[in-house]
């Protein structure tokens, strides 16, 4: 019998199709025969077949064969049998040879493994056909397999058109009938698939790019290949992300050709010296077997490194610069040393120094080198009083390169060098009678006769001189010649200079009768000078005079004062006697010299002398002051007093040493001798010594008085807290015994060094595990150990076992303490059915002091199935975040104990440890392959910063298993430890711009501002350090920027984040109007040093801006409102900061027209990010006019300023007035309101008449259904829907109501006429849709010709879960117009 032939009828409904399409009938005779609905030998009548999707689109379109296909969409197809053309039987004899039709196939490459390929076409002229063996035969048929009774073939292994060998190919097919066996070569056609991804080339790319690059200046090319053909092998390229996130805004990538160029400018300094580029180069798409058009692509890694360059100055370090030198140094003495460096930290250029200019030339040098200022030539510090003997050395470095700009950026200091003075000048004397004093050696004086003792001798002016300083211009004057006994010399010790007098000495001998003139040679005596003495010759003329004067009772007056006495405290009451009665009351008295006026002062009158000063007796504690009266004849006499400072309270004892640290080894003693100073004399200066309370002043003692200090009891490391490190921190107090006792503290710091005085012990007392027979180095079991020592030196535990038949490894254990690791030893598999099925061990623990402990162990043998596969264990393995190649060196490693067996790997789940917590990998990062090895998944990039470990798990098959279980028992897990590279700059918590406001009340070494940064790498890669690298105060009035060192930045760590808090060195400026700029920048402590920038904007604002508002409520009414107030300010006045610094309450006598019971002033500042603010009157204006004014005087405001604000009149004829203007506009507003609606709902109406008319003469699009659709509307009430749209309508349909055209005239109506000549062919494109009658009363599909139809039809009914859509999608629109 012949086999059934069908004749099919098709029809597309995908408008898409151009018209007709062409099917395979040998491919819808497979499909209808999979369907069960005919069968050959019974020919029954076949109504209906469904048609996969997937099989659908799978059909070929042949040469030479036809077929209508109707009813097709893309939810299915749905095939209707019109007509069985011819169903016959025939019988024909004999024995013939079949043969084989097929000649070719083709077959995309990416074809699955037992997906249909092809059919083997045959023809068998015998009646009946002979069943028949297909076979396939050739190199490449083992990529196939064929059913030897049907001759469908199916793919077997997986198709490669990129091997050029399997891209066409014949292939061998095989036909035997019983009796002839037919043979025939079939050409396979392989076509391509896009199943290859591009591939770059290198695969990660490193370039270095000068800072000073100009701008769309190609840095490098990227290049990757796709093996794949056509539009699949063609590239586009982009850049997906950058790190840090700036870099997308530095650099650009041509999408045709991989030149990446940069599009903004970069900067060594300020920005980011490293760049990290993800890469993406996409294929152009290809198709694939399902039919679906695919794009793939790969990524690669682009590092850019900015490379400094020379565009910058040197700056010196640790200026000012002050050094000290003694005249007279040694020639090439090294006086200081200064230092610069180049601010391109990455060129780092040589620096060379110069003198460029200086107050004293030729006497310092400097190193070119290393800037090292010596000494030049010989110097005098004498020489140099002209400039307050300091030298000023304008320095100057220069970098040894050329800078960007052609030269060699440089930059000068200054340096001061005070000349120190020694001992290289005599005393010299000098005439002072006339200014300025010369230098002299002869004087000549004159005295009364008879003049009393110590009365100095009149008519000249001495000044002796040692131009040295302080002791080294010390010196002394004596007397000599003649009349040496006669006089005396005042003072007889000098320091420098001072004022020269010569005293009588013996009056008696001072005799004009005797002698009219005397001389005395006055010598000044260096005594550590080898140059030491000057002398200077005086003539003394005797003068004669009446011969009685006045006359103190004692020639020296011993006297005491306590130091820092008052000025004005009364030293004592000292007088002199004249016996004449003229002289009687009118005895005056002085002190000389003249330099001790400053110290002390008397009464011209009464001879009380009195304290002029503040003095110190650690400074000096003696005086002499001479004590002169003279008569009315103005006869003088003189007395010495000699005034002694008596000590008081006034010093605090001081600690030798600040602070003491001592180390001492536990269990042993200490001993420390603290010691003290005090300034003070007894008993003021005697010391105590204690022990402040803190922690550990209990175990200690010390000597009150000697200072001994020591432990009362033994030393223990192990009692002090880890984190200490062993160290103990006293704080010892010197106390003095004086009136109003001071005393001092010192810090001791004692370090308790650790010995290994604890042995080693175990967490438990026994221990007992179980393995499994027959593994090798399987893991038993885990003991744990620790040793209370506190070094490594001494705690660290090692272990060893009793059996040899184990192995223990020793490892650190969490938090503290090591863990012994118990494996079976490599060499030993322990079985089950041998007499042993259980071990006693002991476990020794053992610390590097060899103190030990020991611990009993139990092992028991389990017993396992011997044929299934288990994994061995593998790992941890490590693999670095962002790597390119696929393969990552990890392997899975199963073992099986049967000779004979092939072992296959899948992959079973990952989990992934993500953010602290474990669970299921969002990315598949890493696959298993057949043969266990792990290889990294290109379609993700394996990032730290997401997920720090993967745990693989797989499960491992032996496919010759033939009893029993064939897989593992356990699934094989390997832990890969992705490790962090340091590939994320620090991030800025906060906007690059911050604006801080600093009121006027701040001050210095306040904490004004933070930043935050944080960095999503771990470890020491994360580690963040803050420094500012600029820092500039702008002035707003002048517009001068200058630089400001006004702030210090301290790093501290708040759990995960880094905080650098900006303090100020000193008072910021708040007198000028301006603001400070400070650049801080967030640095990596890893290399590459990744950094970030941010500017912290200052600003400073003085009280004159503080502005008062007046509440009528209570201050904690206010407080509780202070949040709403505060918003509603900074919306009215929309400032940057409102900053309310004070509220307090008014009396309720306050002066005001309206009193309240209590009242409130808040005083707010109004800060802006220009710098300004609002004052008073400012405000006032802003908040008055304001919307938020109401809302404010809900909140209790009555008025701004300090001043009372006064009481609003309501005016009644106004507010009349303005009631009955906003009755006007209201009732004009509704009137229009309602004449544009109107008219609007009328132009509708016809518009949807008119669309009504046109409803059945309009085509549906490719995605309707079926009848007909209403022109310019939506079947659908969706969102955006527009009733009225263009959609090719005729211009004669047009009612010409639109909008923008009022002209009613435009077109007729008598354009809703039936009688329109349309073009369906010139207004819409789309296929006709053919109206018809369903055989079948399907409710699903019982649409309306008529969408008003439908739309009534379904009026009223109720909508549930299962009604049908009513609404109708129309893809011709596209916006929304209503």
């Amino acid at each position: 019998m012949k086999q059934p032939r069908f004749v099919l009828s098709f029809w597309p409904n995908d408008v898409h199709s151009g018209g007709r399409s062409l099917f395979c009938p040998l491919q819808l005779t497979e499909i209808i025969r999979s369907q069960r609905h005919i069968s050959y030998q019974s020919g029954v009548r076949l109504r209906s077949v469904h048609i996969p999707d997937q099989q659908v689109s799978d059909l070929p379109v042949p040469t030479g064969e036809t077929g209508e296909l109707t009813g097709l969409n893309r939810m299915k197809a749905s095939l209707i049998l019109y007509s069985l053309v011819s169903l016959f039987t025939g019988a024909q004899s004999g024995d013939q040879i079949p043969s084989i039709i097929t000649n070719y196939a083709e077959l995309i490459e990416d074809t699955p493994i037992g997906a249909y390929a092809f059919q083997i076409e045959i023809y068998d002229p015998d009646v009946p056909p002979d069943p028949l063996t297909y076979t396939l035969s050739g190199l490449q048929a083992r990529y196939f397999s064929v059913d030897e009774n049907t001759g469908r073939v199916t793919v077997q292994r997986r198709l490669d058109r990129e091997d050029k060998d399997n891209e066409q190919f014949k292939l061998g097919v095989t036909i035997y009938d019983g009796k002839y066996t037919v043979d025939k070569d079939i050409e396979i056609i392989i076509l391509d698939a896009n199943d290859n991804k591009p591939t770059f080339e290198p695969p990660t790319y490193n370039e270095n790019v000068l800072e000073n690059t100009l701008v769309n200046a190609v840095l490098f090319k990227v290049s990757a290949t796709d093996i794949d053909s056509g539009t699949a092998a063609a590239i586009k390229y982009s850049i997906d992300d950058a790190s840090p996130s700036d870099g997308l805004n530095h650099f650009s990538i041509n999408e045709n050709t991989g030149d990446v160029k940069l599009i903004k400018s970069l900067n060594y300094v300020t920005l980011s010296t490293f760049y990290r580029l993800l890469i993406r180069a996409t294929d152009g798409g290809g198709p694939t077997y399902d039919g679906t058009k695919v794009f793939l692509n790969s990524t690669a890694f682009a590092f850019i490194t900015v490379v400094d360059v020379a565009d910058l100055d040197p700056v010196f370090q640790k200026t000012p610069y002050e050094a000290t030198v003694n005249e007279h140094a040694l020639v090439g003495y090294s006086v200081f040393q200064v230092t610069a460096v180049d601010q391109d930290p990455g060129i780092n250029d040589v620096i060379t120094f110069s003198i460029e200019d200086t107050n004293a030339p030729d006497l310092f040098v400097i190193s070119t080198g290393d800037g090292v200022i010596s000494v030049k030539s010989d110097i005098d510090r004498e020489a140099l009083l002209d400039v307050n003997s300091t030298v000023v050395l304008k320095v100057k470095a220069t970098e040894a390169k050329l800078s960007i700009l052609g030269y060699r950026a440089n930059t000068t200091t200054d340096v001061r060098i005070t000349i120190g003075d020694i001992n290289d000048n005599k005393p010299q004397f000098y005439n002072c009678e006339v200014e300025p004093c010369v230098h002299a050696s002869s004087f000549t004086a004159n005295i009364f006769e008879h003049s009393t003792r110590n009365v100095p001798v009149d008519g000249i002016k001495i000044k002796a001189i040692d131009l040295d300083q302080r002791d080294n211009g010390k010196f002394e004057l004596r007397l000599e010649g003649p009349d040496k006994d006669v006089f005396s010399v005042s003072p007889s010790i000098v320091y420098s200079e001072s004022n020269v007098e010569i005293l009588v000495k013996n009056s008696e001998d001072l005799d004009y009768e005797k002698k009219t003139s005397m001389v005395v040679q006055i010598i000044a005596t260096d005594p550590t000078n080898i140059d030491c003495c000057s002398t200077a010759t005086v003539t003394i003329e005797i003068m004669d005079t009446n011969d009685i004067s006045p006359t103190f009772a004692q020639d020296t007056y011993k006297l005491e004062v306590a130091e820092h006495s008052p000025n004005g405290t009364i030293v004592a009451t000292i007088t002199a006697t004249d016996p004449d009665t003229m002289d009687d009351g009118k005895i005056t008295y002085r002190l000389l010299p003249e330099n001790m006026l400053k110290y002390f002062s008397v009464d011209a009158n009464t001879g009380t002398v009195f304290v002029n000063s503040d003095l110190d007796r650690e400074i000096r504690d003696l005086y002499f002051v001479t004590l002169q009266a003279r008569d009315s004849d103005n006869n003088p006499d003189t007395t010495l007093l000699e005034i002694q400072l008596t000590d008081i309270n006034d010093n605090k004892p001081e600690f030798i040493r600040d602070p003491y640290t001592e180390k001492v080894k536990e269990n042993s003693n200490l001993g420390i001798n603290i010691q003290a100073t005090d300034r003070d004399e007894p008993p003021n200066n005697v010391i105590v010594y204690g022990i402040a309370p803190g922690l550990y002043s209990s175990n200690f003692t010390i000597d009150p008085i000697t200072g001994w200090l020591q432990n009362k009891g033994p030393l223990n490391r192990e009692a002090i807290p880890y984190d200490d490190d062993g160290k103990i921190n006293l704080t010892v107090t010197a106390t003095d015994t004086g009136d109003q006792p001071q005393n001092q503290s010192v810090s001791v710091i004692i370090t308790i060094e650790d010995i290994n005085d604890n042995p080693p012990k175990f967490r438990e007392t026994s221990y007992k595990f179980s393995v499994e027979e027959g593994k090798k180095a399987a893991f038993v079991g885990s003991v744990q150990a620790v040793d209370s020592d506190q070094t490594n030196e001494y705690n660290r535990i090692s272990f060893s076992i009793s059996s040899g038949q184990f192995f223990i490894q020793s490892d650190s254990d969490t938090p503290d303490g090591y863990i012994g690791n118990i494996t079976v030893d490599l060499d030993i598999e322990l079985d089950y059915e041998s007499n042993t099925k259980s071990f006693s061990l002991v476990v020794t623990a053992t610390d590097q002091g060899s103190m030990t402990d020991s611990v009993p162990v139990e092992v028991i043998v389990i017993d396992v199935n011997d044929e299934r596969p288990y994994f061995e264990s593998q790992g941890p393995f490590l693999v670095r975040e962002n790597t390119t190649s696929p393969l990552v060196n990890v392997n899975f490693k199963a073992l099986d104990l049967d000779s004979n067996h092939s072992l296959v790997y899948t992959l079973v789940s990952s989990e992934c440890h993500c953010n602290g917590s474990w669970g299921k990998c969002e990315e598949d990062w890493f696959t298993v392959e057949p043969n266990g090895t792990v290889t990294r998944n290109l379609k993700f990039v394996v990032d730290y910063e997401k997920c720090d470990q993967v745990n693989v798990q797989a499960q491992v098959v032996d496919k010759f298993t033939q009893k029993g279980e064939n897989n593992s028992k356990d699934n094989g897990v390997i832990v890969i430890n992705i490790e962090d590279i340091n590939d994320n700059a620090p991030v800025f918590e906060k906007t690059d711009n911050l604006h801080v406001l600093v009121l006027e009340t701040a001050s210095v070494g306040s904490v004004i501002a933070s930043v935050t940064a944080t960095d999503r790498d771990s470890g020491k890669n994360r580690q963040i350090t803050f420094e500012i690298i600029k820092s500039v105060f702008m002035d707003e009035v002048t517009n001068n920027t200058n630089t400001a060192d006004m702030f210090d930045i301290v790093n501290t760590q708040e759990n995960d984040k880094y905080v650098g808090n900006i303090q100020n060195k000193q008072a910021l400026e708040i007198n000028v109007k301006g603001r400070y700029y400070v650049t801080i920048k967030a640095d990596n402590t890893e290399e590459p040093k990744l950094s970030s920038v941010t500017i912290l904007e200052i600003l400073t604002v003085d009280k004159s801006y503080r502005v008062e508002l007046r509440f009528g409520i209570p201050p904690t009414a206010v407080k509780l409102k202070e949040e709403d107030i505060k918003w509603l300010l900074l919306s009215a006045t929309k400032a940057t900061v409102v900053q309310i610094v004070k509220i307090r309450g008014v009396s309720s006598d306050t002066k005001t027209r309206n009193t309240n019971p209590e009242e409130t002033i808040m005083e707010v500042y109004f800060v802006y990010a220009n710098g300004t603010a609002l004052n008073s009157v400012q405000a006032s204006a802003i908040l008055t006019n304001s919307e938020q004014r109401g809302e404010l005087i809900s909140l209790g405001l009555k008025y701004i300023g300090s001043s009372d604000a006064p009481e609003e009149k309501t005016d009644p004829v106004l507010f009349t007035l303005l009631g009955l203007v906003a009755g006007l506009i209201i009732i004009l507003a509704v009137m229009t309101t309602t004449l544009v609606c109107t008219r609007r709902s009328y132009k509708t109406k016809l518009k949807a008449a008119k669309a009504m008319n046109s409803a059945a003469m309009m085509a549906t699009g490719g995605d309707h259904k079926s009848g007909p659709i209403v022109p310019g509307t939506n079947k659908y009430t969706m969102d955006g829907a527009n009733p009225v749209l263009n959609l090719n309508i005729d211009t004669a349909t047009d009612l010409g109501f639109d909008e923008e055209d009022s002209n009613a005239d435009r077109v007729s109506l008598n354009s809703l006429d039936f009688n329109i000549d349309m073009v369906m062919s010139d207004k819409d494109n789309g296929p006709m849709m053919m109206i018809q009658e369903e055989d079948e009363d399907w409710e699903a599909d019982n649409s309306h010709v008529e969408p008003l139809g439908e739309a009534l039809a379904r009026r009223g009914r109720k909508r549930d879960s299962n009604s049908p859509s009513i609404t109708f999608n129309n893809p011709a629109f596209s916006t929304t117009d209503l």
